[in-house]
Order: structure tokens, then C-alpha cells, then sequence
């Protein structure tokens, strides 16, 4: 996706002010309405951000990246994740390891974890892998099911600590 001059400044605005909210957005392009912040996401900055469970706005790492926002090692911001996105995320296959299906990562999850994931659901997983697909952290692949995989080596993730 090729953005505009506009389209890249307010991206950097987005990275700048992450977790942001469309009123604050709002105010910042000089919009008419949170309803205009969100048209103008969805319309041009689609790839590049994402709700977290807050409903709060967020940039993805290739976000921060394109805007040239990295800290003094060169790493891109840390992503937020929740419980289960933290635990999908150590267990499932590696960028060059053969993607697997929901149930899979659901099992590994509660193999990894026993009884602490006794009560997590296979639409917890696929909601958890769905967001770290979302934040760019996680690829899908359609074979007979979607299976999934990380998009990304596991150890160019920074995960924030909350």
C-alpha cells in the first residue's frame, strides 16, 4: 500500500500518540467527528493499525517502522498483547515451521500451560490469533483450513510488559 504524504503524516501521528482514541485523532487532523477519523483509517492507514482489547487505537510494528519510529537498539516499539495472545504467541510454529490449525495451537497452548488453559476455548485462540495477525505478527495460510503461523521470527517481537 503506497501512502500519500497526508496518509504518512498522520500515520506518524498514530505512532506518536498510541493507545490513542479517534477523538484525539480527531482533534489533531482537525476532523469533524470520530466517525471521519475512523472512515479515513479504514480508507487509507487499513494495514497499518489496529484496536486493542481496550478498543484503543495502535500502530503495528510495520507502522512504526515506516515512520521511522525505533528506539536506540533499532527495535521497533514493544506490541501489547493480552494473556492468551502472550501464550498463542510462544507456542506457535516459527516463520519457517509448517503452519498449523486452530486446534493445533489450541493444543499446544494447553500442553504448554496445562491446567491454567483448562477453560480456553478453540474462539479464544482463533480470536487471539486473528489480533496478532492484525498487529502483523502472525501469517495465515489457506490450505484445507486456515492454519497460521509467525510472520515474523519470534525474537523480533518485543512483547510490552503490562
Amino acid at each position: 500500500m503506497t501512502l500519500s504524504e497526508e496518509a504518512r503524516e498522520r500515520l506518524a501521528d498514530l505512532v506518536a500518540l498510541q493507545p490513542t482514541k479517534n477523538s484525539e485523532l480527531q482533534d489533531r487532523w482537525g476532523l469533524d467527528s470520530g466517525s471521519d477519523v475512523h472512515q479515513y483509517l479504514e480508507d487509507h492507514l487499513r494495514d497499518y493499525y489496529y484496536r486493542d482489547e481496550d478498543s484503543m487505537i495502535r500502530a503495528t510494528a510495520e507502522a512504526s517502522e515506516l515512520v521511522g519510529d525505533v528506539d536506540e537498539d533499532g527495535e521497533a516499539p514493544a506490541v501489547h498483547m493480552s494473556d492468551t495472545e502472550r501464550r498463542v504467541f510462544a507456542v506457535i510454529a516459527g516463520p519457517d515451521e509448517r503452519s498449523e490449525s486452530v486446534v493445533s495451537v489450541l493444543h499446544a497452548v494447553r500442553d504448554e500451560y496445562g491446567g491454567d488453559d483448562a477453560a480456553l476455548e478453540s474462539g479464544d485462540v482463533r480470536r487471539a490469533l486473528q489480533t496478532l495477525k492484525r498487529k502483523g505478527i502472525v501469517a495465515v495460510e489457506n490450505r484445507t483450513v486456515p492454519t497460521y503461523r509467525l510472520a515474523v521470527p519470534r525474537d523480533d517481537v518485543t512483547v510490552a510488559d503490562d
